[in-house]
């Protein structure tokens, strides 16, 4: 007999039938009628020129046709079930790139994100440490995580602005046991500054705290980033400026103090994304907890 014309349907329903010995279960089980059951198996008996039951009141029985068709059914469904049950691929782990500045990534990001992992353990994100700016092309993140003193906006993107970052001047305690006092601003020039990428945010601090241009100390190491400043000021190698929410953490635990309540905007940190309105599933799911976890760091920096 050519495949093709084998009634694929009719022996479906020939083989629930048979092994339920019950017309009304095998409609159950296969989500159909009763009657489109009976109907298929009659067409099958009619195909085959012979009966498959016998048909008894309230009950049937199979004939020994139908017991040697039910047992070839049977083995040859299982046979299929189990190889299809072998070549099904499990659906790739969702996976969310996102590119993130270097020192919020190290800093900010990494310590949270067995919290969105908690959370949603059917995502997987892709975290891509890149300061530049991302046009977000299909071999691109999704999403990016992006720090400004000026930009409110990216070329062929939307952005939306996630906080302020304000800076002030943190150290260890050990180093501040072990030094000088520190009284007002200008002592600090008894002590090592820790700079970040150029002296810029020391000197708009130190303007910020009314010390004349010209008796701000300016002097000490340069790092490229904030993670390596911090790094720096916990090891007490000096006084970083930090930004408030990336030394939050170490604030909180005594590891830095803040010996001077004199902050300074510096600019913000942004969402951005093509379209932030027309993200995939897990990208809006991780925007979202973004968005979640800057407000909670925003919170928690008013409890300091």
């Amino acid at each position: 007999m050519k495949r093709g014309r084998l009634p694929l349907t009719a022996l479906r329903s020939f083989e629930a039938a048979g092994r339920h010995l019950s017309f009304s279960r095998a409609a159950e089980e296969l989500y159909v009628s009763q009657a489109a059951i009976s109907r298929q198996i009659r067409e099958l008996e009619t195909f085959l020129h012979q009966p498959l039951f016998f048909r008894h009141h309230r009950r049937v029985e199979l004939t020994d046709a139908g017991r040697r068709l039910l047992d070839q059914l049977v083995r040859s469904f299982g046979d299929i079930d189990n190889m299809l049950s072998e070549m099904v691929v499990t659906p790739a782990q969702s996976v969310v790139r996102v590119s993130v500045e270097p020192s919020l990534a190290a800093v900010w990001l990494v310590p949270r994100l067995n919290r969105f992992r908690a959370m949603r353990p059917d995502i997987d994100v892709s975290v891509e440490v890149d300061p530049r700016p991302i046009e977000f092309r299909s071999d691109q993140a999704e999403l990016a995580l992006r720090f400004s003193a000026h930009n409110t906006s990216w070329p062929r993107s939307e952005a939306e602005r996630l906080g302020s970052t304000v800076d002030s001047p943190v150290l260890s305690p050990a180093l501040l046991a072990s030094g000088p006092p520190l009284e007002k601003p200008i002592d600090l020039g008894r002590y090592t500054l820790l700079h970040e990428e150029n002296r810029q945010g020391w000197a708009r601090w130190f303007e910020a705290a009314g010390v004349p241009a010209d008796a701000a100390p300016a002097r000490g190491p340069m790092f490229a980033d904030t993670s390596l400043s911090k790094q720096a000021a916990l090891l007490g190698h000096g006084v970083a400026l930090g930004d408030l929410m990336l030394v939050r953490d170490e604030l909180a635990s005594g590891a830095l103090i803040k010996p001077f309540d004199i902050d300074v905007a510096s600019g913000a940190y942004w969402l951005v994304a093509r379209s932030l309105r027309n993200l995939p599933g897990p990208a809006a799911a991780f925007a979202d907890w973004i968005r979640a976890e800057f407000a909670d760091s925003r919170r928690s920096l008013e409890e300091i």
